[in-house]
């Protein structure tokens, strides 16, 4: 017995560029489109994808550091000076690992913008 020879349209996977997914989260988050409108203006497959670019990138809020005032002033007068070095460096590394972060973001948005 043969099977007969069907036309199965295969669905690929599409990679979207970290831009492509920020511009249809904030279009959301303006009340812009629902989800699902998101989904079929822009052709996005899969009924979750654009509900998990919305859980990992709403908000993201570049211009705020979370780690400012982490320690109030009352308990930063009474620290030792090895917990203030230990804070400082601890600071310093966030800071650093931010720095880290921000340029690879750069980066990537060069590389795929051309911009510079």
């Amino acid at each position: 017995m043969t099977i007969p020879n069907k036309h199965c349209v295969k669905l690929t996977q599409r990679d979207y560029t970290l831009g492509f997914k920020l511009q249809v989260v904030d279009a959301i988050e303006k009340g812009d489109m629902t989800y699902k409108q998101a989904q079929s203006i822009y052709g996005i497959q899969g009924r979750s994808t654009v509900l998990t670019w919305l859980r990992k990138h709403h908000k993201m809020d570049w211009t705020t550091n979370p780690r400012k005032n982490t320690m109030p002033k009352s308990q930063r007068a009474n620290e030792t000076p090895a917990q203030k070095i230990k804070r400082l460096e601890k600071e310093l590394e966030d800071e650093r690992l931010r720095c880290l972060l921000l340029n690879r973001v750069v980066d990537i948005l060069d590389a795929e913008h051309g911009m510079s």
